[in-house]
C-alpha cells in the first residue's frame, strides 16, 4: 500500500519540500500513515512594531475535521533524523519550563514521553532556575535566570544546534522574556521582518510552544476564572495580587511601573528598548499555543489563546483522532500592524486604575492595553490548538492535566502532551529535510 504524503508537518510550508517527500512516497512501500493534525503555517510577520488599531480581526483557518492520529515512526523518517545527528549526540536542545510555584517535578511524565517519542537527537532540559517563590520575583527577573541557564546548557554541550521551548502557564512568559536576552541578529540587524536573521542562544530556534499561558495578562473579566467573573472580586485582586506573588502579580495584573509607563506585558508585545520581544518570537520557525477551553481556573481560554472575546466560537466537543482531549488546530496567520502603542487615554486609565480603581476604570484601562496586546502578538503568525477536558473524570483539574503535573492524578492531559511530541518530531523532519536540500 503507497504511504499518505507527508505534508502539513511544517510550520514553514515548503513546496519544494512537499515534492521531494510525494517523490519519496511513490516509491516507498510501507505501511500507510493517516493524516496529521498540523497545519503547515508561516512564521513571519510583516510590519514592525511601534507603540494603533488595525481593522478587522484573525479569520483562522479551522482544521478541526483533520485527522490526528499518533503515528510511529517509519523506516524513512528514521533515515531523516540520522542525516542529522551521525554521531548520535544530541543536536536540538529542547527547554522545559514550568509555571508559577512549581518545580521540575511538574515535568516527570512529560519529559519521559518526550524522550521516548522523540529520540536521540533532543537533548531535553527541564528548567530549575525558578522553582517554587523564585517565580514571585517578576517576570523579569526570571526571565533573566532562565536565560543564564540556557547559556550554561548550550556552553556544555558542543552538539547543539537548534533550539526549542515548551512552557506551562506563567512559565510561557518567562520563555518569551528569556528568549528576547537570547537573542542576537547574525548579521542581519537591518532586517525589518521580525522572522528573519535571529540566533536564540547562538542556535536555530524553531518551536515555541506554550500550555495555558497568560499572553495576555490575568486581568478582566474571566481571565483569572477562579474569580468567577464577580466584578468586586476582580477589583479587589489587582491591588492584592503583589502581597501573595509579589511583582510578578503586579505585572500580571499590568498595574506595574509608573502612570506613564507600559506595563511589562504591554511591551513585550513590541520590540522595544527593554528587549527585542517580537523579533525574538518571531525567528522561531513554529509558534503553538495551547489553551483550555473551560475549566481552567487559573487561566482563561481568551488569554491563553490570544484572541479577543468576539473570536471565541463554541468549541467542538469530539477529540481528534487519537489525541484525547485536543478538539480544534486553528491557524491564525499574521496581522500587518504599527505594533502596539500605549497612548495618553491608556496612561489616564491606568493612573486612575492604580490609584482609586474602581470597575469601570480598571474595565476601559484593560481593555485597551488588551487590545494593544493581541495587535503587537498577532503581528506573527500563530497556530492555536484548543484543548477541552469536559469529558475527563476530573475537569477542573484543566490547567495541571494539560502538562500532566502528576500522572496519577492528571493523566487526562497525555493526549496533549503527545500531540506536542507529534508537533516537535515532525517539525524536526522538515527541519533537518530542508537543511539538506
Amino acid at each position: 500500500m503507497a504511504t499518505s504524503p507527508f505534508i502539513h508537518a511544517r510550520c514553514s510550508y515548503s513546496p519544494r519540500f512537499s515534492n521531494f517527500i510525494n517523490n519519496n512516497n511513490n516509491n516507498n512501500t510501507a505501511s500507510q500513515l493517516p493524516q496529521n493534525p498540523l497545519l503547515p503555517s508561516s512564521s513571519s510577520s510583516s510590519s514592525n512594531s511601534g507603540l494603533n488599531f488595525p481593522s478587522g480581526t484573525n479569520s483562522g483557518q479551522r482544521h478541526q475535521g483533520l485527522r490526528a492520529q499518533a503515528m510511529s515512526t517509519t523506516a524513512n523518517e528514521s533515515s531523516i533524523s540520522s542525516k542529522g545527528n551521525s554521531r548520535n549526540h544530541p543536536d536540538h536542545l529542547l527547554v522545559l519550563v514550568h509555571g508559577i510555584l512549581a518545580s521540575t517535578a511538574d515535568w516527570t511524565y512529560a519529559e519521559a514521553e518526550l524522550k521516548r517519542r522523540l529520540g536521540k537527537n533532543f537533548l531535553i532540559y527541564v528548567s530549575s532556575s525558578n522553582t517554587y517563590t523564585k517565580t514571585f520575583t517578576g517576570i523579569d527577573g526570571a526571565g533573566k535566570r532562565l536565560a543564564d541557564e540556557v547559556l550554561q546548557v548550550v556552553k556544555k554541550t558542543e552538539s547543539l544546534k537548534r533550539i526549542s521551548f515548551l512552557a506551562h502557564s506563567l512559565g510561557g512568559l518567562f520563555a518569551r522574556y528569556a528568549i528576547a536576552v537570547l537573542y542576537s541578529t547574525a548579521g542581519n540587524s537591518q532586517s525589518t521582518s521580525f522572522s528573519k536573521g535571529g540566533m536564540i542562544a547562538g542556535l536555530e530556534p524553531i518551536n515555541f510552544i506554550t500550555l495555558a499561558t497568560p499572553h495576555l495578562g490575568v486581568r478582566g473579566k474571566r481571565q483569572l476564572p477562579f474569580l468567577l467573573g464577580v466584578p468586586i472580586l476582580e477589583k479587589l485582586a489587582a491591588p492584592m495580587a503583589p502581597l501573595f506573588v509579589g511583582r510578578t502579580g503586579s505585572q500580571l495584573f499590568l498595574t506595574d511601573g509608573k502612570p506613564n509607563k507600559p506595563p511589562l506585558l504591554l511591551r513585550m508585545a513590541s520590540d522595544c528598548e527593554d528587549g527585542k520581544f517580537l523579533s525574538a518570537l518571531g525567528v522561531f520557525k513554529c509558534r503553538i499555543a495551547y489553551a483550555n477551553v473551560s475549566y481552567d481556573h487559573m487561566v482563561g481560554w481568551r488569554t491563553s489563546s490570544i484572541r479577543r472575546e468576539m473570536e471565541l466560537s463554541k468549541p467542538p466537543r469530539q477529540s481528534l483522532d487519537g489525541y484525547k482531549h485536543v478538539v480544534d488546530v486553528e491557524y491564525y496567520p499574521p496581522v500587518p500592524s504599527d505594533g502596539p502603542q500605549f497612548p495618553p487615554e491608556a496612561v489616564k486609565a491606568k493612573e486612575a486604575a492604580q490609584k482609586a480603581p474602581d470597575t469601570q476604570k480598571t474595565t476601559e484601562y484593560h481593555e485597551i492595553v488588551e487590545e494593544e496586546m493581541i495587535q503587537g502578538l498577532q503581528q506573527l503568525g500563530w497556530r492555536k490548538v484548543d484543548v477541552s477536558f469536559h469529558s475527563s473524570f476530573w475537569p477542573f483539574f484543566a490547567h495541571n492535566n494539560i502538562h500532566v503535573k502528576n500522572e496519577l492524578f492528571h493523566n487526562a492531559g497525555v493526549g496533549v502532551i503527545a500531540h506536542v511530541a507529534e508537533s516537535l518530531r515532525q517539525q524536526e523532519a522538515s527541519s533537518i529535510l530542508v537543511a539538506s536540500l
